[in-house]
């Protein structure tokens, strides 16, 4: 299919571009950007005047619910919810069930994504067996099979020996590790310590669960050399340390959730099941911290941790109920909220909030993209036709039953955001739009 698009706003952060252009697509790349040759033929042209013309979206958690889960989502749903909310690329937690800890279940789950012709799956391969974190999978046989990185999603590694001998084999072969730092004993909360967590009396995980780890895993960075890519920071402390590993060279790379950029643990309010989420929603001054450290580049990419959760899991007393929510249609919005706060409206702030959806975490996915590198996250004359095209001024409500993930729990249920997707095309095709 030949696409044009006219007259929309085009930003790429990657190539400070901002400017209003006509896009060309052809074969599923972009063959126009400005220019557009007078003898080009399009089958479908799209009015794009008062919008804004994007990389597709790179969202680096995503969970998609198969196998396995297939009660809280299904993959023809979240994939839908994905390019619903401008999202071409997403990367995907192992902890499925059966964990994506054997080649052919990866190759089974990128076929299936493959077929559905939405948004690009990049699979996070299990760094242990089962996640049990006892003997080190084939990362080899996993890498070949579509791995881009190896982690443990949630799941701790208790045996410190075990991940020092794991960073050691990536670090040799060139692969990333991805690690959510949580003491395992100091983090099995529900809720962060604090005056709120004890008034509740709802068990508190401190931050020194998060501070702990992040000690141990750039100890291990410094002996083994390896990259390592620290998902879900929620700290102000946690922060401070990852700034330091950056001025001292580390190759480190960290992202922030949604949820703890835009709340704290008051929007806990009295026991709302929404806000029970990992990691735990802390104080306003962590907050703030994070929406700092996320604008001046201590934090890499911001990610929706998108995790759908059924009715039955999720409605249950605080403590006991399915941690996690759903945000991948939200992903895009609440940057742009975020970004409102940057500068002036659609300039600095706009470009920042998209640039920690686009060209910053394909920087972290890095190599592994294999000949995708050099287009995913980009607008570039050459490059795969992977774009979000939405309207800036357009505002909307939050309604749970609307969205189209599987999972309808929110804590944003009922918040007006701003930006709505008009169209989202992956691979040249059309993959989603509003009507």
């Amino acid at each position: 299919m030949k696409l044009l698009i006219q007259g929309g706003r085009v930003i790429d952060p990657a190539s400070k571009t901002d400017r209003i252009a006509d896009v060309a697509i052809a074969a599923g790349r972009i063959v126009g950007l400005g220019s557009v040759s007078a003898d080009f033929s399009p089958d479908r042209v799209i009015d794009a005047r008062g919008l804004v013309v994007a990389p597709g979206l790179v969202d680096l958690a995503v969970r998609l619910r198969e196998p396995g889960h297939e009660h809280e989502g299904m993959l023809e749903s979240e994939m839908a919810a994905a390019v619903a909310g401008g999202v071409t690329s997403l990367a995907c937690p192992p902890d499925t069930d059966p964990v994506l800890d054997e080649p052919g279940l990866v190759e089974m789950l990128k076929f299936r994504a493959e077929k559905l012709h939405q948004a690009r799956v990049f699979p996070i391969g299990a760094l242990t067996r089962g996640l049990q974190g006892e003997s080190l999978t084939e990362m080899a046989e996993l890498t070949e099979a579509g791995c881009v990185a190896f982690g443990q999603a949630d799941v701790a590694l208790l045996n410190t020996q075990v991940l020092q001998r794991a960073l050691l084999y990536a670090a040799t072969f060139g692969y990333t590790v991805w690690l959510r730092p949580n003491d395992h004993h100091l983090g099995q909360g529900v809720a962060a310590s604090g005056a709120l967590a004890t008034r509740l009396g709802l068990s508190g995980v401190p931050v020194a669960a998060e501070t702990i780890a992040l000690h141990t895993i750039f100890e291990l960075v410094r002996n083994t050399g390896c990259r390592v890519h620290l998902c879900r920071i929620s700290s102000a402390a946690g922060v401070a340390l990852v700034r330091q590993a950056k001025a001292e060279g580390l190759p480190v790379s960290c992202d922030v959730s949604v949820n703890s950029l835009h709340l704290c643990d008051t929007d806990i309010g009295y026991f709302d099941r929404r806000a029970r989420l990992t990691p735990p929603l802390r104080q306003s001054t962590d907050r703030d911290a994070l929406r700092a450290a996320l604008a001046d580049g201590t934090i890499d990419a911001l990610v929706s941790d998108h995790t759908p959760v059924d009715e039955d899991a999720k409605m249950l007393p605080f403590a006991s109920a399915e941690p996690g929510a759903t945000g991948v249609e939200l992903l895009l919005s609440l940057a742009l909220k975020w970004g409102e706060t940057l500068g002036k409206p659609g300039s600095d702030g706009l470009s920042r909030a998209l640039a920690v959806l686009s060209s910053e975490p394909a920087r972290v996915l890095g190599g592994a993209l294999g000949t995708l590198q050099a287009s995913i996250g980009k607008l570039s004359v050459g490059g795969v036709a992977d774009l979000c095209i939405f309207d800036p001024a357009a505002a909307w409500t939050v309604t749970p039953e609307a969205l189209r993930s599987q999972g309808k729990h929110t804590p944003f249920a009922g918040y007006e955001l701003p930006g709505r997707v008009r169209c989202t095309v992956v691979g040249g095709q059309l993959a989603y739009q509003r009507h």
